[in-house]
């Protein structure tokens, strides 16, 4: 019996690339390939994969918020986080979301492929210098709330632009910036911005 996989990546070379590779395992079986998040679900419902390899940075939905939507809707699939930025946030966020692993990508073939077996009997696959990385950097300091406002500041607009998009009150918004930019030990929330992404904290 073949594992079945579902690969979900926005850069259709690279999606084709990890296909045409997995397939060449005589025991692995690419049975669909999406190239946005909002498109795992159904995909997963119409060709029920054994294993999801998810990117993290895709349209749609993220891939983390993508393998917290499969958990629910098609809980019987594994889910491997596969991605280009190996952010020590990216993957307790991945984790907490019902992953069972997370790769890079330039992991080597055989090793991607073993990861999948891995992920597929039950066990957890992480990049090792990843894990020691994400101790080290330990928790996210920002609350759901700073985070929110962080992301929304990142599309540069004003704080009643982001007041209204996230239906809070403009002095609300200037608390939760101040916040953010104290514990990221930023100088202004563009930087705050910048230094919570690098981490993998939004």
């Amino acid at each position: 019996m073949s594992i079945r996989l579902l690969i979900a990546d926005d850069q259709a070379l690279v999606r084709g690339a990890l296909a045409a590779l997995l397939d060449l395992e005589p025991d692995l079986e690419v049975v669909a390939e999406v190239g946005r998040g909002d498109e795992v679900i159904d995909a997963a419902k119409n060709s029920q994969p054994d294993v999801a390899l998810l990117d993290v940075e895709m349209p749609g939905l993220d891939g983390i918020e993508a393998a917290a939507a499969l958990r629910t809707a098609v809980p019987g699939v594994r889910v491997l986080m596969v991605t280009t930025f190996g952010r020590p946030g990216y993957l307790r966020r991945a984790m907490e979301a019902g992953a069972a692993g997370f790769v890079v990508k330039d992991t080597p073939a055989t090793q991607l492929a073993d990861a999948v077996r891995r992920v597929h009997q039950g066990l957890r696959v992480v990049d090792p210098s990843l894990a020691a990385e994400t101790l080290v950097a330990g928790t996210s300091p920002l609350t759901g709330r700073e985070a929110d406002v962080l992301r929304a500041a990142r599309e540069g607009g004003t704080v009643a632009d982001i007041a209204k998009e996230l239906h809070l009150s403009e002095g609300t918004v200037r608390n939760h910036l101040s916040a953010a930019i104290g514990k990221t030990g930023a100088r202004t929330r563009a930087e705050a911005a910048r230094i919570a992404v690098d981490n993998g904290w939004l």
